[in-house]
């Protein structure tokens, strides 16, 4: 199945008329009316960097304004603050801005400062190890969590165990009732509890025994998986009679505290303390107005706070202290007692300029803003079907063709399927999104409990998807035919109507197959392809090989040669090395673009490779024999293949590390195992080659690409960028050389080596593995020697190149040795090894004849 990443029919006039429809039916709830800016205003002025741009992960990192940052860089130019920790003017400045700052945070939360303080951190994580340390935890303690919880209120699990005390996950349904809004009444709620955790080996004194227990139940206010939100009742159910809710799911006895995870809900609903009065809320500002990052607030119950034990002191949190004995006088305001050292006080002069904006939309509008965009969105992808009538979209959470849309905040998490029911991967629909203009977020979003709840992945599921090298943030988005995390899209205050729209409109045109008329306004139709544009059938004359590039430094840049030898690992030298990173990870250009500028060339009768780069004078000789320059012997793990490798001397690496700007090292492949997959019977894994030996490639010894679909291609680029909006900058031409081939053919049909089974070239016989997936790093290229990065070709060959997740163009080949066998591991001196492969291998010659062997095993040249 092919799509189209084109829209038909869908112009100028059907998003106004879509707006028309929109606005008859949340007009009311969309825009801030009664501000002095609306949301259009409010985008044009404030956000010009979006034009083009859909964010739509304001549950990773809300956005700052321009008039924000102007403000405080004005603030910060006009005034003197110094560290508040003395009685200087500066000082005792800083120290007047962060009391208003705290009493800000505490308006915001509607929390008394009779009743509450606010304790700056770090964010929100540093809040919720400040109360997981201090809290008073023993045996007979009991730390219950709901499943829908960020890893950072699971981290709190470790200290609760290590004090000897149980840990508790619960599932809480809420049971609807008919008519009956109201949901204070603990009968609304069904828990279910998991399996209680106890470390036999955990730490405890028995003067832990002898005074009161203390228990904590945390929750988050709003899932940042799913969008679910969980009614603040829970805090008054679990404080005024916790037994009678939880029954025999309580593990512990004496007093229950609540922490509210307010890090996703507070940017469109700030928790209301004084009607739920928690004991402990924690919240980062960068999710709520963008800037500052690295500072959040605990805040706390000030009966609470004097339960938190604190071990370490520091500057700031001691009246007194001597050195050369155990002495110690801790400051008793609970401020300075649980700050340690000096806080961030110019972050923490820089929020108010965030609240000014967040208090004059008001969180009531922004809460209804954004709720009307996700309501319209989710219900429009809950209605997609393909063509057979299949369900396009997986939603996440409750059932959300019932919930109710107060239920749920601005967020929205979900899976797409095709047609036949398999499942698109979501880093396909990331890559996807990113080359459209949208941004978005895949995975589990460090929310293992929701993750695993709504997906289905039991604990078997989950340890056979580690024991596959399944981990956060790789590429393994389909594991035994499940996804193992999801899509996930989410509204902030200055998200607008067309973000919304340009969403809807990316999912139906690369993800439905024929979809029927939505809201009549979907008349969207993929197209099929002719035959030729997926592989040729006609029969090519007079194809040869055009070119042969080598490319000895994995990512950086080759060389070409009229003739070059073949050897059991490809083309001789082709990226026998590589340079990794100073904590061991491998470079490439994706990574580090530099590496492009990095000239290569190999001597064959000198037996040296040259390099040469425009940030080093001196052009670098690297023998290709094995002697002094090597450093040591060592084993690297590279896409799950362990190579044995060889270092070099530190002339060498600090010659590449002046080269691209980093510290870096050189390292050659002494030897391969033959390719081992963790991934058997995966998708788009770099393993696809299993029968071969192999240098540092990702998937097969050589690539190829044809000339013939180099011009379609371009040809095909130009044509979208002519009819792209503005905004769009011109790319290069797109040449062979974007794609770091290693042979280039001329002659055939566009796209005919999709449907060849092997090669011939000359004498020499190569078997076709398939087409090659690729990724951004074809929208690289150099122009007047500066690295530019355009959305072209990826983008253009999505629209027609898309096959189970990937985006192909060109094959890979494995190199057949026919006369001997594979001269094995590559242990022996260079010199040996490269006299038995001269002599088992032969040569490529450009102008050789190509002769195919189509899928269908038919002989053609």
């Amino acid at each position: 199945m092919r799509m189209s990443g084109g829209v038909e029919g869908f112009g100028r006039g059907a998003m106004e008329n879509a707006k028309e429809e929109f606005m008859a039916r949340f007009g009311d709830d969309y825009g801030y009316s009664n501000a002095p800016k609306n949301i259009d205003e409010i985008r044009a002025t404030e956000f010009k960097r979006l034009q083009g741009l859909a964010y739509l992960d304001h549950a990773g990192a809300a956005l700052y304004s321009e008039s924000q940052i102007e403000a405080v860089a004005k603030d910060l130019t006009s005034n003197v603050l110094g560290n508040p920790h003395s009685q200087s003017d500066c000082s005792m400045a800083t120290s007047d801005m962060i009391t208003a700052a705290r009493q800000q945070v505490l308006d915001y939360f509607n929390a008394s400062p009779k009743d509450y303080t606010c304790i700056f951190t770090s964010g929100a994580t540093a809040a919720l190890k400040l109360v997981g340390e201090g809290f008073p935890w023993n045996r007979e303690s009991c730390y219950m969590y709901t499943m829908e919880n960020h890893n950072s209120v699971l981290g709190i699990r470790e200290y609760a165990l290590e004090k000897g005390a149980t840990a508790l996950a619960v599932d809480i349904e809420e049971v609807e009732h008919p008519n009956v809004r109201s949901r204070i009444h603990d009968s609304h709620y069904k828990f279910l509890k998991h399996s209680p955790q106890r470390r036999a080996e955990a730490k405890s004194s028995c003067s832990d025994l002898n005074g009161p227990t203390y228990n904590l139940f945390a929750f988050p206010s709003e899932c940042n998986f799913s969008g679910i939100k969980f009614h603040l009742d829970l805090v008054n159910i679990i404080k005024d009679d916790p037994r009678k809710i939880f029954g025999g799911l309580l593990h512990g006895q004496g007093c229950w505290m609540v922490l509210i995870d307010a890090a996703k809900g507070c940017a469109t609903e700030p928790p209301d303390l004084a009607r739920y009065p928690a004991d402990f809320v924690v919240f980062s500002f960068y999710k709520i107005f963008g800037y500052p990052t690295g500072l959040g607030a605990l805040v706390v119950r000030t009966e609470a706070a004097k339960f938190l034990r604190k071990t370490y002191f520091s500057g700031g949190t001691v009246s007194a202290s001597i050195a050369d004995i155990d002495f110690i006088k801790r400051r008793d305001s609970i401020e300075q007692l649980l700050e340690d050292g000096t806080v961030s006080f110019l972050s923490i002069a820089s929020i108010r300029h965030g609240f000014r904006i967040i208090n004059t939309l008001t969180p009531c509008a922004i809460d209804r803003h954004t709720k009307c965009l996700a309501t319209y969105v989710r219900n429009a992808l809950i209605d997609l079907r393909h063509e057979n009538g299949q369900r396009v979209c997986r939603l996440y959470g409750r059932d959300m063709t019932k919930v109710s849309p107060h239920n749920v905040g601005p967020t929205i998490a979900f899976n797409l399927k095709r047609a036949d029911g398999s499942w698109f991967g979501y880093r396909e629909v990331e890559k996807l999104a990113s080359l459209s203009g949208i941004q978005l977020r895949t995975g589990c979003f460090c929310n293992p409990g929701s993750c695993a709840k709504y997906l289905g992945l039991s604990y078997s599921d989950l340890l056979s998807n580690i024991e596959a090298g399944h981990v956060c943030w790789d590429d393994y988005d389909i594991l035994h035919g499940k996804p193992t995390g999801a899509v996930r899209i989410s509204f902030g205050y200055m998200s607008t109507f067309e973000d919304a729209e340009k969403f809807l409109r990316f999912v139906v045109s690369y993800f439905v197959m024929k979809p029927k008329l939505l809201e009549n306004r979907y008349l969207l139709k993929t197209k099929e392809f002719p035959l030729v544009e997926i592989g040729g059938s006609r029969s090519p004359k007079n194809v040869h090989l055009k070119s042969i590039t080598i490319y000895p430094i994995k990512s950086c840049a080759g060389f070409s040669m009229s003739r070059w030898p073949l050897s059991s690992t490809g083309l001789l030298y082709d990226r026998e090395w590589l340079l990794k990173g100073s904590n061991g990870e491998i470079l490439s250009q994706k990574k580090v673009p530099e590496m492009c500028h990095i000239e290569t060339f190999i001597d064959l009768e000198q037996r040296k490779l040259y390099v040469e780069s425009p940030c080093c004078n001196e052009k670098l000789q690297i023998s290709l024999n094995k002697n002094v320059e090597y450093g040591f012997n060592e084993e690297m793990d590279i896409y799950g293949q362990r190579y044995a490798v060889q270092d070099y001397a530190s002339i060498v690496n600090m010659w590449f590390s002046k080269a691209i700007g980093r510290p870096c090292t050189l390292v050659r492949c002494s030897s391969s195992n033959y390719r081992h997959c963790l991934r058997n019977g995966g998708s788009g894994g770099m393993c696809r080659d299993l029968k071969c030996q192999l240098n540092f490639v990702n998937e097969a010894q050589l690539l190829l690409v044809s000339e013939d679909s180099i011009s379609d291609l371009d040809s095909r680029v130009k044509r979208n960028i002519q009819d792209a909006t503005a905004g769009f900058h011109e790319p290069a031409l797109i040449d062979a050389m974007r794609f770091r081939p290693n042979l280039v053919i001329s002659g055939a049909e566009p796209y005919a080596e999709d449907n060849w089974a092997s090669v011939n070239i000359g004498k020499s016989h190569f078997v076709s593995l398939g087409g090659c997936n690729r990724c951004q790093m074809v929208n690289l290229y150099t122009q007047n020697g500066v690295i530019q990065r355009s959305k072209e070709p990826l983008a253009t060959l999505a629209s027609y190149r898309r096959a189970k997740g990937k985006i192909l163009f060109g094959i890979l080949l494995r190199y057949e040795i026919s006369r001997i066998e594979t001269v094995g591991g590559g242990n022996h001196e260079a010199e040996t090894r490269a006299d038995a492969e001269a002599e088992a291998e032969r040569w490529l010659e450009v102008e050789q004849e190509v002769v195919f062997h189509p899928l269908d095993g038919k002989h053609e040249a």
